[in-house]
């Protein structure tokens, strides 16, 4: 089953949704003064040239404590100028997959249409597809910040010939390596159950829990445009900012960038967007208003749709580096635990056994009696500092280089 993806700027739009049935009311914001007959649909949908199995997420703003409804049991479908039409299915309430992988293409202009379960329908502008371009090279550089702070700069170049692209947004997804800084070669499981015995075994080859790998995506709008005039060109622009103290470069990292070039009124859009997503408080009673998108009512009703259809052309490139190449011989960023030692003696109170049983710790080490080598104590860390599964995935992912 596809599972929904919650993009930062969906969650923005599902508080703007949020917002608008909050600012209805003529009184400082209250939960009981809420209405209860306006509920906003919320749409987030982007087509663009990637062949691929394409998403629109449904929502509405509920009546009940501000909170998120999926909206469940629509007709979506995605239709060009020549009248072919790609319907969507809905995997799980709420998310909707194209049945088939298409993608846009430069002379086509398409609309998105929903019908929800209560025959509500609903229509975007035709769009068009944007020019497309690519991201010429991601550069990397150890770099100190106007506040002082150090770490690494990631930015990119990218080049329009054209002259016709002008507006861009970009995502990314980071991917980096965890090497659990307290790993050791044993570990202690339960022997008993009934007798609250532990004991210490060696760890299973086949079960990697040393190195692993996570992968976080951007959660924030990302936004540049050029002027238009002479070169289309996007130079030196920063999408990405890592402190070293971050412990996400401690080992390798690798970013996937993704530019999309988009429409005017997309852009103008994400720009309102931003803006909202930088005010102070939501439910301040200077509330900012509504933002036009490019979905309407069919019955002309003026029944307020949050959300854009957005059709955009799109390209990446990936970029790699390790720690070591601006940070050499220097100290690794701290880990997201301090991983402090706890020792727990054999049959004393409080027992490892409790720790062990429900997986909280890893071993590290045991204290024995220099006369007897009897065991006397065991000395144990955090789960996460000698089992990086907490924390990642321990396959290697298909893209990675070392």
């Amino acid at each position: 089953m596809q599972k929904r993806v919650f993009t930062y700027h969906y969650a923005i739009l599902v508080l703007i949704a949020i917002g608008l049935i909050f600012s209805a009311c003529t009184e400082p914001f209250s939960p009981e003064l809420l209405p209860e007959a306006e509920s906003i649909l919320v749409v987030d949908a982007t087509l663009t040239n990637e062949i691929k199995h394409h998403e629109v997420l449904l929502s509405r703003s509920s009546q009940e404590q501000g909170k998120l409804q999926i909206e469940p049991n629509a007709t979506v479908r995605i239709t060009d100028d020549t009248q072919q039409t790609f319907t969507f299915s809905e995997t799980e309430p709420g998310t909707y997959i194209s049945d088939v992988a298409f993608g846009a293409t430069a002379n086509g202009r398409y609309r998105l249409q929903i019908t929800t379960s209560d025959g509500k329908a609903y229509t975007s502008n035709a769009e068009p597809l944007p020019p497309i371009g690519q991201i010429d090279t991601i550069s990397t550089e150890r770099t100190l910040t106007t506040t002082g702070s150090e770490g690494v700069s990631i930015t990119l170049d990218s080049f329009d010939p054209t002259g016709s692209s002008r507006f861009y947004r970009y995502e990314y997804e980071e991917t980096y390596k965890i090497i659990a800084p307290k790993w050791g070669p044993d570990q202690l499981v339960v022997l008993s159950e009934e007798n609250q015995a532990v004991g210490i075994i060696n760890r299973d080859p086949e079960k990697e829990e040393r190195t692993c790998y996570a992968t976080d995506n951007s959660i924030s709008l990302i936004l540049t445009k050029t002027s238009g005039a002479g070169d289309d060109r996007v130079s030196d622009f920063e999408v990405r900012f890592l402190n070293r103290n971050n412990f996400i470069i401690s080992h390798r990292y690798s970013i996937l960038v993704k530019q999309f070039i988009l429409s005017q009124q997309a852009y103008t859009f994400y720009e309102k967007l931003k803006d909202f997503s930088g005010s102070e408080s939501l439910f301040s009673q200077s509330q900012p208003g509504f933002i036009n998108g490019n979905i309407f009512p069919d019955d002309d009703s003026g029944e307020r749709v949050v959300g854009i259809f957005e059709v955009a052309s799109v390209s990446e490139k990936r970029a790699f580096f390790n720690y070591s190449d601006f940070f050499p011989d220097e100290e690794l960023p701290p880990f997201i635990d301090e991983c402090r030692p706890n020792t727990f003696q054999v049959g004393g109170n409080p027992s490892v056994f409790e720790f062990v049983r429900s997986n909280r710790v890893s071993y590290t080490n045991s204290i024995t009696d220099p006369n007897t080598g009897s065991l006397q104590a065991y000395i144990v860390v955090p789960r996460v500092c000698g089992d990086c599964t907490v924390i990642g995935n321990s396959e290697v992912p298909d893209f990675w280089e070392e």
